[in-house]
């Protein structure tokens, strides 16, 4: 059965009917000492114009697409340009340029860290932050175990993380144990390595792409919590033990990076939201820290360091013992902001083709987490005036870099049918790139190509 390819249709169309709420249902008059109650008006119903993409929806030709395709993808723009383009019902590449070759794919490297994620992790899985006792009677040592969405922000306030735990849960706990610290210890050892990748800038950080990837952070290492390209903190560890010190009353000076003692007693512990929401804001707002603490998530699980190597080795066997052609494949990072990570456009289409296919239906969730062209995430400021045939159809995950642009995703066409792909192009600045990879993508929603 064809994937059920819902989401985009939300944002074109939405129901012309509606239940109607009938302030006064009845009516009462005294008639000769009787009751008189009018009849219930009729029933509305609602009639939703949101249908499933049909079954029988005739399939693309490759020679058709291909025609429609040669008005859009020769243009100089695209600089070094790679491309695979697929049906998803029958898993078909009906169209591709040099879908071997290693690009660089930026963030749409996240497409293969949430594939993973699926296939190793429930999507109810949570990760804790924990606080336990100290080597003295007056000292907590506050463990974490690799969730960067922890906030403090107050309770009943909003949190750049929507469902993340709060440190304020923290502090109550605390105060409840009837233990009054004076210091704070941060246990990171839960990771392990350098906390920079190789191919990072370390400038990336006072720019809010990315933070050093350690085991506890609050809001992700920003300095402003609630925006989200935010200098970001260069401790975020310590940062995090000084704002739980804040919170108690403790002086910030009496916080140092240190490790729990042996079978400490615990004190406190707060869980993050599930996975599957945090993929979702990890890949439509494209959260390099996220990825790299779902990466050392899913190295958790199977056993492998929790460092970059280890996230990268977890991705890569998840993916490659699920009958993926790991073939070109170079990565320093699971987030792609390494500017020396290498992906074939072959492989990530592959990864769509099978989330909307058939082959591989425990991948269906990562389609809802894909941004919407013109209306969401990475793609809300994308497919304008200009350029309006793909805005609402086109589902796809963006990767950008100074000069690497890459959009991977799906999309239905006018005929109905599905058809997933991986544009990639290298060697030309996103301002420039951009515009040619959306009108490719627009292409595929216009076609109708049998």
């Amino acid at each position: 059965m064809q994937a059920l390819v819902v989401a985009i249709v939300l944002l074109l169309v939405g129901t012309t009917g509606a239940l109607v709420l009938i302030q006064h249902p009845w009516r009462a008059t005294a008639a000769l000492g009787a009751l008189t109650v009018a009849p219930p008006p009729a029933l509305v119903l609602p009639a939703p114009q949101i249908a499933p993409v049909p079954a029988t929806a005739p399939e693309p030709t490759a020679a058709a697409l291909s025609a429609q395709l040669a008005k859009v993808v020769g243009n100089p723009d695209l600089g070094t340009f790679s491309a695979s383009v697929s049906d998803a019902l029958s898993a078909t590449t009906l169209w591709s340029s040099n879908p071997d070759r290693p690009m660089t794919p930026a963030s749409t490297t996240k497409v293969l860290t949430t594939a993973a994620a699926i296939l190793a992790l429930p999507l109810d899985h949570r990760v804790s932050t924990t606080v336990v006792r100290g080597s003295t009677p007056d000292e907590i040592v506050l463990v974490g175990g690799g969730d960067p969405t922890l906030t403090a922000q107050p309770v009943g306030q909003p949190s750049f993380y929507p469902g993340s735990a709060r440190l304020e849960d923290l502090v109550q706990q605390i105060k409840r144990s009837g233990v009054t610290p004076t210091s704070i210890v941060v246990d990171t050892s839960a990771f392990s390595g350098p906390t920079m990748a190789q191919g990072w800038d370390n400038s990336d950080i006072a720019g809010g792409n990315i933070t050093p990837i350690e085991p506890l952070m609050i809001d992700g290492g920003r300095s402003n919590p609630l925006v989200d390209e935010s200098p970001r903190s260069p401790t975020p560890a310590l940062d995090a033990g000084r704002q739980l010190a804040t919170a108690l009353g403790i002086d910030p000076a009496n916080v140092r990076i240190g490790s729990a003692p042996s079978g400490a007693a615990p004190l406190a512990s707060v869980q993050s939201a599930p996975l599957r929401d945090r993929l979702g804001q990890m890949m439509r707002r494209s959260d390099n820290v996220l990825a790299e603490e779902v990466g050392r998530e899913i190295a958790k699980s199977l056993g492998d360091p929790l460092s970059f190597d280890g996230a990268v080795k977890a991705v890569t066997d998840t993916l490659r013992d699920n009958g993926f052609d790991l073939s070109g494949v170079t990565l320093h990072d699971v987030s792609g902001l390494s500017v020396d990570d290498r992906i074939p456009p072959r492989l990530l289409d592959q990864v769509l083709n099978e989330a909307a296919g058939n082959a591989n239906p425990k991948l269906r969730p990562m389609l809802d987490y894909l941004p919407v062209a013109g209306a969401t995430g990475t793609l809300a400021d994308r497919y304008g005036p200009a350029d309006r045939a793909g805005a609402g159809w086109v589902r796809a995950k963006t990767g950008t870099l100074s000069v690497a642009s890459a959009l991977v995703g799906y999309v239905v066409d006018n005929s109905g049918r599905v058809l997933t792909f991986a544009l990639m192009s290298n060697d030309r600045p996103p301002d420039v790139s951009r515009p040619a990879l959306d009108a490719i993508a627009s292409t595929l929603r216009t076609c109708g190509c049998t």
